[in-house]
């Protein structure tokens, strides 16, 4: 959700002065392009990976302030809900072992943490939505203590100017209303950043949106929500309508949504933070001591402190992020897709997929944003996050294809191209892309196994849907923390057969 803030409160004054500030560092941002001053490289990627905290029934713990202090570690943060937390890998280069090397930081980190949190009776999962989430769980009493939370949700709802209403057309129907944001928190992520060159970046960019599609179909890991059997991926859908500041009159009149895939193609990274200004109206308008102008005059490096907060606060499926790391200014693509889960190996695999394939989707002469309609990259997004690897796709060549045949005859061997440039291990290379190939091969994905374990149980056992649900979660659970990637999960095996050591951090070998 970005920095924190010290004030709940704005006038009309605030917002005046907040937009014109915005427009200046956009101003500011503009120079420094034009003056060639962003002098990083392209090849440093980081992680962001949020995480469930639950009790021994899969119950989630609103005890993420606890957690944390427990951890006693920077790279653990809160998150919008009290039963989340978040955990942020350093940068690392890409090449070499590096792949290898994230799966083992995440595994020792994630073991740390664990240690600590069951201090507290407390475990961690990571799942995209929890399945065993019930109303009383979503509610304004469980968003965490943060300023930043309390006034978000508080602008957005005042922006709006009434309840938020989540409608959810999948396998079945989920029609609530909501009177905070905290259902966004449900929706729990890994997101990935790439750092590249600004004459690079509306490359980048239009390939992470052509390559979402594949992302979702074969990431997907959220098909429950309160209950219902929805999207494969309902986090898309959620997240669009849980901090949706338009009403239905507004929706229909064209209003952009906060949550967005976009509209169109970019030729820079300027086009995006121009779209912000235009579009969307500070939600937060806090403001900064620096003139950034001032101190491009000074020879000093602005933080454009009013233009980074307004970004953070629209929520692009592939969002641009302007930072500055010691005396460099850089800009990175924030890739927003995927869920959290199953496995950490899992986790790495989308990772190994998505920056080996968006580096040879970029590099490409003929690049994809010139041989695939905007409109039509759209509509593949929105097909995988709801039919997972059974969605049709239309990819240019191929005409409409199934998502598992997109990705295992056309993806699939770009993804290799690109991780061979970026100089990565063969080993490493092989490995994790074989996870990503065998669950297209078995259609096994996240959201395949908990909807198949969940029939399974009611058709089988005779469970309740409540009991079916809460089942097929703690087998999650067991499976998840021996890090055995998701396409090799049974369906039938009572949690016993698959019980890892006590204390083992989702990507501990048993």
């Amino acid at each position: 959700m970005g920095e924190e803030i010290a004030v709940d409160r704005f006038t009309r004054e605030d917002r005046l002065r907040y937009r014109e500030k915005v427009k200046r560092c956009l101003d500011a941002l503009r120079r420094m392009l034009a003056e060639d001053l962003f002098r990083a490289g392209h090849d440093l990627v980081g992680l962001e990976l949020e995480i469930y905290l639950v009790d021994r029934d899969s119950a989630p713990m609103m005890i993420n302030e606890k957690v944390l202090a427990h951890i006693e570690s920077d790279d653990f943060q809160t998150e919008l809900g009290q039963f989340n937390i978040e955990f942020n890998l350093a940068p690392h280069r890409l090449g070499g072992t590096v792949l290898r090397q994230l799966e083992q930081e995440l595994r020792s980190s994630l073991n740390h943490a664990l240690e600590r949190a069951e201090q507290l009776d407390a475990r961690m999962l990571i799942i995209g939505i929890l399945p065993t989430l019930k109303d009383l769980h979503v509610c304004r009493e469980n968003m965490s203590n943060n300023p930043r939370y309390h006034a978000l949700n508080d602008q957005i709802l005042q922006v709006r100017g009434e309840d938020l209403r989540i409608d959810i057309q999948g396998s079945e129907r989920l029609v609530t209303m909501a009177n905070s944001i905290v259902m966004e928190s449900a929706s729990t992520s890994c997101q990935l950043h790439l750092q590249v060159r600004p004459d690079d970046f509306a490359r980048h960019w239009n390939a992470a949106q052509a390559l979402s599609a594949a992302q979702l179909a074969v990431g997907c890991n959220s098909p429950f929500f309160l209950g219902k059997e929805l999207w494969r991926e309902t986090r898309i859908a959620l997240f669009e309508q849980s901090i949706d500041t338009r009403t239905e009159e507004l929706a229909a009149q064209g209003v952009r949504p906060r949550v967005w895939f976009g509209e169109r193609w970019i030729g820079s990274v300027v086009d995006l933070f121009e779209e912000n200004v235009r579009y969307f109206q500070p939600l937060l308008p806090v403001l900064d001591d620096e003139d950034p102008l001032s101190a491009l005059d000074r020879g000093e490096l602005p933080r454009l402190h009013e233009l980074a907060l307004h970004n953070g606060t629209i929520y692009r499926w592939n969002r641009p992020v302007y930072g500055v790391t010691g005396d460099e200014p850089h800009l990175r693509v924030e890739n927003r897709v995927l869920p959290a889960g199953p496995s950490v190996a899992d986790v790495v695999a989308n990772a190994a997929f998505y920056y080996g394939a968006l580096r040879a989707l970029a590099e490409d002469p003929a690049p994809v944003s010139q041989r695939l309609s905007f409109a039509a990259a759209t509509e593949n997004f929105f097909a995988a996050a709801r039919d997972g690897l059974d969605a049709q796709l239309y990819w240019p060549g191929l005409g409409v294809v199934p998502a598992s045949e997109l990705i295992l005859r056309h993806l699939l061997p770009r993804a290799r191209e690109g991780l061979d440039r970026w100089g990565i291990d063969l080993d490493d290379r092989d490995h994790f892309l074989s996870i990503i190939e065998a669950r297209c091969t078995t259609g096994r994905t996240g959201a395949s196994w908990q909807v198949t374990s969940v029939r399974h149980l009611l058709a089988h056992d005779g469970m309740s849907r409540e009991d079916a649900l809460l089942e097929m979660t703690r087998q999650y659970v067991e499976h998840m923390h021996a890090n055995r990637p998701v396409h090799t999960w049974p369906v039938d095996c009572p949690p016993a057969a698959v019980a890892s050591p006590a204390g083992s951090a989702p990507g501990v070998d048993p």
